[in-house]
């Protein structure tokens, strides 16, 4: 059972976590934030990005802060998925008889980095999926498990379009997040020269280690969800299907493929420790509204009309929160992305939309019951 001394001891150790992460990396907040929730979720991450706005550094720093080993993977399209998983090599014993032995490869490490991953072809790819979900490796019919926690960071470059391979649907749906990597602020770019003048090493020092985060990762799973918000939190992953039960406005126009169930796992399980973060015993709405943008993004498949109207997933995402979302302001962010769509693709639907919010929202899709304790997920 969790206590409240629980909740504080994880609240201060993920203080800590940020704290000297935040020593090798200027800015990001929101994006180590969310790679340490899905770390202790026991979720992959997506990281997109220009080159240079410190994604491999900030796995680096990871592997520093939480005392565990690290290794590198540069995709690229010669590399072979036995490059990655490791092979069986002919040695002499010590009769000089010839015998198979395994040698493993970069895959068996705690944290591991796949850069650059739509760099390599389909094949070498999925030599990641097994690993991503089941955390094993099969090689010539033997399974070998991988140490616990174990955690794959991948990046990949938005901009460059020539010899990539973009990740196949199997394989998005297995990473927990993604999370967009923006350019520095004029103050966060000074800060980065002045402490690379000094240093481009990491200097963060160790705060965690791996039975510690393992702890951490049974503690949030320990904390309760009400079944309005598991319900709400659910809704939101039915309404990005087209043909669902409670297909959203947006999702009938824009979406030809929603979210999978993976995608109502990971929203629960990144709340748990959103909630822990915020020294709270339940998930409430808000920690839904936050995490959805980076559990959605890479798991919806927009249509042809969206990609005419140049319509994001962030964007249909922010439609279907202000339409069935409880709490839920959008951001500033996706305000100006709505503001720069056509007038045609947003006026029709938020018009729409406000008539439809309060009450009624509420009581189309069973939303905001209040019970004898009070309104449910506050």
């Amino acid at each position: 059972m969790v206590t409240e001394q629980n909740i504080k001891q994880f609240s201060e150790k993920c203080q800590a976590i940020f704290r000297q992460i935040e020593r090798d990396l200027i800015g990001q907040k929101e994006i180590i934030e969310g790679t340490v929730i899905a770390m202790i979720s026991g979720g992959n991450v997506l990281l997109e990005g220009v080159p240079g706005v410190g994604k491999t550094r900030l796995v680096r720093s990871l592997g520093r802060v939480f005392s565990l080993p690290f290794s590198r993977i540069q995709f690229t399209p010669d590399l072979m998925p036995a490059d990655v998983t490791g092979t069986n090599i002919i040695v002499k014993d010590e009769k000089g008889n010839s015998k198979f032995e395994f040698n493993k490869g970069p895959i068996f490490s705690n944290i591991v980095l796949a850069d650059e991953i739509n760099r390599a072809t389909p094949k070498t790819q999925s030599a990641l999926l097994e690993a991503m979900q089941e955390h094993t490796v099969t090689v010539m019919g033997t399974s070998r498990k991988l140490e616990e926690p174990f955690f794959v960071l991948a990046t990949q470059n938005p901009i460059e379009q020539d010899g990539t391979y973009p990740l196949p649907e199997a394989q998005m749906d297995r990473f927990m997040f993604k999370l967009i990597v923006e350019n520095p602020s004029l103050d966060e770019l000074m800060e980065i020269v002045s402490m690379t003048q000094k240093t481009m090493a990491e200097v963060a020092d160790a705060a965690c280690n791996g039975e510690e985060l393992l702890e951490m990762r049974k503690t949030a799973n320990q904390i309760p969800v009400a079944k309005e918000v598991m319900q709400y939190a659910m809704k939101i992953a039915v309404a990005t299907h087209p043909d669902s039960e409670f297909p959203s406005k947006a999702a009938n126009k824009y979406v030809r493929f929603g979210a999978s169930p993976r995608a109502g796992q990971a929203l629960i399980s990144a709340a748990k420790v959103k909630a822990l973060l915020k020294g709270r015993f339940n998930v409430a709405y808000a920690d839904i509204n936050e995490l959805a943008p980076a559990v959605f993004r890479h798991r919806i498949k927009l249509n042809f009309e969206a990609i005419a109207e140049r319509v994001s997933p962030d964007n249909v995402i922010d439609l279907i929160l202000q339409e069935i979302g409880i709490d839920y302001k959008s951001t500033k962010k996706n305000k100006v992305a709505l503001s720069s769509m056509g007038t045609s693709a947003v006026s029709t639907m938020q018009q729409e939309n406000e008539v439809q919010e309060g009450e009624k929202n509420k009581k189309r899709f069973g939303f905001g019951k209040k019970n004898k304790e009070g309104t449910a997920g506050e």
